[in-house]
This record gives C-alpha cells, sequence and structure tokens, in this order.
C-alpha cells in the first residue's frame, strides 16, 4: 500500500508541476460548490493531511442533536451511541471502537477548548450538539499540532453571528418516542461585537425498554473585536444530562428484531446523569505585525452519577489548562514561511467513588458492602509542546511542511480508603504513574495546482493509557509493563474543484501502522481485568468524497445538491497475540494463548458509504435524503462472530421562506425509512460476550449489541426567528 500511495503521490505532483503556469497560484475564488468547501480546504492546506468538514447545512439534514446520523455520513468517519442522545463513541479510520465505554484515543475541542480530559477521555454526553454550527475531523494521527490521540481529532464550533442588529429565534421539534426538543436564542450583533445567549431542552421516552433522556444547556457565546487585529471571545455553557441505560441484547434477540432491553440494568433503573460547566476565554492578537497569538484558558468540572449493571459510581473531574499558538509569518523574494509554535496543558483532580452491586434481583441496589469500594482522588497531567513550519515557493505552489511535538501524561492516584483503620483488611491502592516523553513528528509535501490541492504526508501519533488502566486492581500493582500506542501514517490525499468550482472531491489514500497496541484482558479465571500491549494493528483505505451543487435562480428547482462518500477499508492484526508471558508474572498464563496475525480488526467494515440528494425550489420547499451503508463487522478476534451490515435512509421534506422580518423553516422528518434492523453500539473484541447477573438471559448467552430502532420513525419541527 505505502508503495501505490508513494507512485500516485510523485505522479501527480509531477503532471500538476508540468502543468503550472511560471507565476500562478490559487486565487481566492467565489466557489460556486457546497457551502463547507471553502472552509474545507483552507484547513486541508493547514493540517497538511485528510480533513474534512461540516457546515450548518450539513448538520441540519438531520437533528443536529443526533451528532451520530450526522458525523457518520463522513468517509472515514463513524460514530456509535449507547442511549438516545449519549455514550457517543466516536471512530476514524477504524481506530477508537475498541473500548468498551466512552472514547480513547480520538480527540475531541469545542472552539479551541479540549473536550478530551488530561487522561485522554472523552465524555459527549453534557454537549449541546444542537448549538453546533461547524464541525471539522481530521483524519488519522494529529498529535503534531493536537497532542495525544491516534485515531484522529474531531473540532465542533459555535461560530459567531455578526449579522447586525438583534434577532430573536425559537426552534421546535416533536415525534417519535414521546420526543421534544426546542431552543430558545437571542443574538445581538455590531460590527464590533456579537453575543449569543440560548436555553435548550430535549426530552424523550427513548425507543427501548428505559430508555428515556432529559437534558437541558445554558450557553453563551461571544466575540468582541478590541482593535483591528485584536478579538477577544468567550463561551460558557451550564449542562443536565440524564440518559437512561437499557444495556445490550442477544445476538438471536437482534436478528429477529426483538428488543426488551437487559433486565440487569432496567431492574436497577440504570443511567448517567451529569451536571457539568464549561468556561473559556479566548483572545487572538497581534503582538507583531507578523506574529499572531492565540491562546485559549478554559476549565470544566462534570458532576456525574451513573448506575450501571454491576455498579454505582460518583465521580467530580474538574480539568483546567490553556491552549496557545503563536504564528510567526515572513516572506522573502519568491518565498513565503509560517512558523506555528505552542503549547497545550491540562490538569484535572477528580474524585471518583464505585460501590459494586451484589447482583441480588430482589434487592437491585444491595451492594458487596464497603470493602468492595472503591474511593480515589486524582492528579492527572497532560502536556503537549509544538512546532511547526511551512515554507512556501510561491511560483510553483509547493509547500513543506515539518513539525514536530514533545508530550508528556503523568498520573497520581491517592486510595481515600486506605486511611489505618478505615476499612479492615483494605489494601492501599494509592500509586503514580509517569510515562516518558513521546516525540511526534508530521512531515508533508504539497502542491497547488489550479483548483486542486495535492498532499503527501507522513504523521505520528501516540495514546498513552488512562490512570485506570495504568494499574492492575484485585492484585494490587502498577501496570509497569504498559507502554503507550504509537501510530504512524502516510497519507497521499487530493482536494480539488472542477467544473467552475461546482464540483468538489476529496480522494484518499492511506495506510496507518499501529504498535504496542493496548488491550483489555483478564487474568486468574476471569477474577480481575488488566490492560496490556497486545501486539499491532495496520489500517490501510482509500476515501473518497464527491459533491456537486446545482444552481439557478431562474428555475422551479433552483439549487440540487447530491454527494456520495465511500471508505474501503483493509483493517488487520500484525503480531498480536493475548497470550502475554513477558516478565510481570501477571501475564503468565491467564490468558487462552491465541495468536490472531492477519484477522480482520473488530469492528471495522470492508467497505461505507453514504449518498445524498438534496433539492431546493424556488419557492422554499426543499428535501433532503441520505442513505448510511455500514458494511459487516466481526466482533472477535478470531473473526468467526459475523454481525451483518445495514443501511439506513432517512428523508426530511421543509419549508424554508423569509417574511420580512421573519424567517420560517417548517418540516417532517422520517428516519430508517426502509424499517431495516441496525444497531448503535457494539462491544467488540475482549469485551464481548458480556453476561452481567440477572440480564435475564439464560447463563453463557451473550448480550453485545445496542440495537437503533427498527422501524421507521418521524419527528416534526418548527424554526421561526425574528430579526429587530
Amino acid at each position: 500500500m505505502k508503495k501505490y500511495i508513494c507512485m500516485a503521490a510523485v505522479l501527480g505532483c509531477t503532471m500538476a508541476h508540468a502543468q503550472q503556469a511560471p507565476e500562478s497560484n490559487i486565487e481566492e475564488v467565489a466557489i460556486q460548490g457546497r457551502k463547507k468547501i471553502k472552509q474545507e480546504r483552507a484547513e486541508f492546506k493547514r493540517h497538511a493531511q485528510s480533513v474534512e468538514t461540516l457546515s450548518e447545512e450539513e448538520l441540519n439534514r438531520n437533528n443536529p442533536a443526533a451528532i451520530d446520523q450526522t458525523l457518520s455520513t463522513m468517509p472515514g468517519v463513524q460514530v456509535d451511541k449507547r442511549t438516545n442522545f449519549g455514550g457517543q463513541r466516536l471512530v476514524v479510520r477504524g481506530y477508537g471502537n475498541d473500548q468498551k465505554f466512552n472514547n480513547w484515543g480520538v480527540k475531541a475541542y469545542w472552539n479551541n477548548m479540549p473536550l478530551t480530559n488530561a487522561e485522554g477521555i472523552t465524555i459527549l454526553d453534557d454537549v449541546d450538539f444542537a448549538y453546533v454550527n461547524n464541525v471539522e475531523v481530521i483524519k488519522g494521527p494529529a498529535a503534531t499540532m493536537y497532542g495525544g490521540g491516534v485515531g484522529g481529532v474531531v473540532r465542533f464550533y459555535t461560530r459567531p453571528d455578526f449579522t447586525k442588529g438583534v434577532s430573536v429565534s425559537e426552534n421546535v421539534l416533536a415525534g417519535a418516542f414521546k420526543t421534544f426538543q426546542s431552543r430558545t436564542q437571542l443574538n445581538v450583533a455590531d460590527e464590533n461585537y456579537s453575543v449569543n445567549v440560548a436555553y435548550g431542552h430535549l426530552e424523550t421516552d427513548g425507543y427501548r425498554p428505559n430508555g428515556s433522556g432529559l437534558k437541558n444547556f445554558f450557553n453563551v457565546n461571544g466575540t468582541v473585536k478590541l482593535g483591528e487585529n485584536d478579538q477577544l471571545s468567550f463561551f460558557g455553557s451550564q449542562a443536565y444530562s440524564y440518559e437512561h441505560i437499557s444495556g445490550q441484547i442477544s445476538y438471536d434477540d437482534y436478528d429477529a428484531g426483538i428488543d426488551n432491553g437487559n433486565a440487569a440494568y432496567i431492574r436497577k433503573n440504570a443511567g448517567n446523569k451529569i451536571k457539568s460547566t464549561r468556561v473559556g476565554l479566548s483572545n487572538s492578537v497581534n503582538i507583531l505585525p507578523n506574529l499572531r497569538n492565540y491562546t485559549t484558558l478554559f476549565y470544566y468540572n462534570g458532576n456525574t452519577e451513573s448506575v450501571s449493571a454491576g455498579a454505582f459510581g460518583i465521580t467530580s473531574s474538574p480539568n483546567v489548562g490553556l491552549r496557545s499558538t503563536f504564528t510567526l509569518k515572513n516572506e522573502f523574494k519568491d518565498f513565503e514561511n509560517r512558523f506555528d509554535f505552542g503549547t497545550e496543558i491540562q490538569n484535572s483532580m477528580s474524585t471518583t467513588s464505585s460501590y459494586r452491586f451484589t447482583g441480588s434481583v430482589t434487592n437491585p441496589l444491595e451492594t458487596t458492602g464497603i470493602s468492595g469500594a472503591s474511593y480515589f482522588k486524582y492528579n492527572n497531567n497532560q502536556s503537549t509542546y509544538f512546532a511547526i513550519d511551512y515554507l512556501t515557493y510561491k511560483p510553483w505552489g509547493v509547500t513543506f511542511l515539518a513539525g514536530i511535538s514533545a508530550n508528556k501524561t503523568n498520573y497520581d492516584r491517592k486510595d481515600l480508603y486506605a486511611l489505618p483503620g478505615l476499612v479492615s483488611g483494605k489494601k492501599d491502592l494509592s500509586f503514580g504513574k509517569q510515562y516518558e516523553t513521546a516525540y511526534t513528528p508530521h512531515f508533508a509535501l504539497q502542491k497547488e495546482w489550479k483548483h486542486q490541492i495535492f498532499n503527501l504526508s507522513y504523521s505520528e501519533g501516540y495514546n498513552a493509557p488512562t490512570a485506570t488502566s495504568s494499574f492492575i486492581n484485585v492484585i494490587n500493582i502498577a501496570n509497569d509493563d504498559l507502554k503507550p500506542e504509537r501510530a504512524k501514517m502516510l497519507d497521499f490525499s487530493v482536494h480539488g474543484l472542477l467544473l467552475d468550482t461546482k464540483l468538489d472531491y476529496q480522494v484518499s489514500a492511506f495506510n496507518i501502522n499501529y504498535t504496542n497496541k493496548l488491550t483489555q484482558l483478564f487474568g486468574n479465571n476471569n477474577t480481575y481485568s488488566y490492560w496490556a500491549n497486545t501486539g499491532n494493528q495496520r489500517n490501510t483505505g482509500l476515501e473518497v468524497s464527491v459533491g456537486y451543487q446545482y444552481k439557478n435562480d431562474n428555475s422551479f428547482v433552483n439549487r440540487i445538491v447530491p454527494f456520495v462518500n465511500m471508505s474501503y477499508y483493509d483493517a488487520k492484526y500484525k503480531d498480536f497475540t493475548n497470550n502475554l508471558t513477558g516478565g510481570n508474572s501477571v501475564y503468565n498464563a491467564v490468558n487462552n494463548g491465541k495468536n490472531y496475525n492477519h484477522q480482520t480488526v473488530v469492528g471495522v467494515p470492508r467497505n461505507k458509504y453514504a449518498i445524498g440528494l438534496d433539492l431546493y425550489t424556488e419557492p422554499g420547499f426543499y428535501l433532503v435524503n441520505t442513505y448510511n451503508y455500514l458494511g459487516n463487522v466481526y466482533t472477535d478476534f478470531a473473526n468467526t462472530n459475523l454481525v451483518k451490515g445495514f443501511g439506513l435512509l432517512n428523508s426530511k421534506l421543509g419549508y424554508k421562506k423569509s417574511f420580512g422580518r421573519f424567517d420560517l423553516d417548517a418540516y417532517v422528518m422520517g428516519n430508517n425509512l426502509t424499517s431495516q434492523i441496525n444497531y448503535t453500539f457494539l462491544f467488540l473484541g475482549n469485551s464481548i460476550n458480556d453476561s452481567d447477573t440477572g440480564s435475564g438471559y439464560p447463563k453463557g448467552v451473550a448480550t453485545d449489541l445496542n440495537p437503533g430502532p427498527s422501524k421507521a420513525y418521524f419527528f416534526y419541527g418548527l424554526n421561526l426567528k425574528y430579526r429587530f
């Protein structure tokens, strides 16, 4: 695969240079294609690797709160979820889906503030996706600019609206599963400032037993221009999220379209309750005419109560830090140089407690007592220092990028139940862990020709183990043999415009090698679990996205926007085994000793694609159609358990028009119109064969799937906006 990527890159750049005019460069042009393209091309050039974006128009293809449906239309991106609007798991280029809960290895940001905490964990339940109006996905290792994370980076934005004046809006949606959603918004703006205040509410009974959810959000977002080159931005949110959990069902029930939920979860009224506060303050200023700084200070605190099939947990997780980037630009003769350097620093001082359930059916919330409980205080630190240089030879339109980052992670945990005499016979589970500084380079060669951008890049990433995985409970030892995952990616991508800029396309061929793959294993007849480096993984693939926009203001159908996004993957294990008999005695004879070389990586389909066709008319009627297909996947390392793929057809029919000072958007939205059996979350790898005590299933029957709605369902919406 590497050979073909290199050959294609050299051939593409050679052809482009041969046809390049002597002093030509890409000019600022009025792009007649899709609304997202201008930003997407700018980010593609800046990151020098495959990047795709979603504008507000793409985000409104469906309910914006259902970010899983919207993001999954992108090639190379998949979003799983455990509940109606929560428990999201981000998967980029086949990486990120082997974690049982939450996100690990794919970083997320909101308005330059990390959603990923200092431990490397990302929880998205308390993010108001309906308030997001722009998304950017950097596919593959991007640690040089963003620190830890071997899978990629997903950035969510709420961009300011500088439309002069005062406006108020009310968005309401209701429909299937007794869902009701509203957002009340006020926007005040002038040439030099924009302030937006919004309150969002979302409630649903859900499509599964014990599947109800409730979310409330209060958001403030603003930007003030302090001078011609000085801008201050602020963001604040207060969120409440309570998502009930129905639990996993068996494969037989899933195939038959039966969903009675999992009694081990339902009996306990399982769910995740989060109350959180997020604050960010950013300043963008020209220190010198050619030196600019963009600094964000951020704070987050989430208070979580979670009830699962096996335990009750309480967590308070304050996270504070800063991200600062300096940009130095210089021009000399035919050359242009841009030098970005900066840092991202985070610290979290979380407190977490967990109380195990006995599994009693008559008293489902009965615990094993304080001797089986845990109460920890964590001090986690993560820091990244990066420098990236872009050197452009303008006559040829060629840019060479070279960058490197230094990444440090350390944990310190104190066992608050280990005080002498507090709990009889209690082992002290306190520990400290510091991982060696990891250096991640990024090199790229970029060529612009007319409206085409050719990019060949090599980038590395790393993913440090979490504080939890760095310690082995029950046997009470630090997991000293554990190493961070590393990734090396070779990527050749082309982003271009054709047919008078009406047609846009992006083609990416990539090869990613992951080493020291982190996997959860089980020891001593499954009496405890631990994490280990089980080997390597290689993901290769081809991604293609093509979109077109037809416009004719004099026609009844004045805009037609079709698109096709396709992904083809070949993801295989390499030197991958769970028979670990190394120097640490904990690894000896605790697993079944199988080697999974050349087996397909769990949860990664061979193919995935999305097709869309949107029609807009002069009177204001519109029809948006999306078909999203996910191919077959294996859930186990040995590739014996195949879960069939599925395709979901969604449509949105609406009427959008302005009447004087009023803007109106009324619509009806139908999802899964062909009533396909589908899933939203799978347990994979060593997490499979899950069987909770009191699940209602016979002993030995695995419950590994969270199904989605298997019948067509509909929502009805009305958006009103008044401009004073």
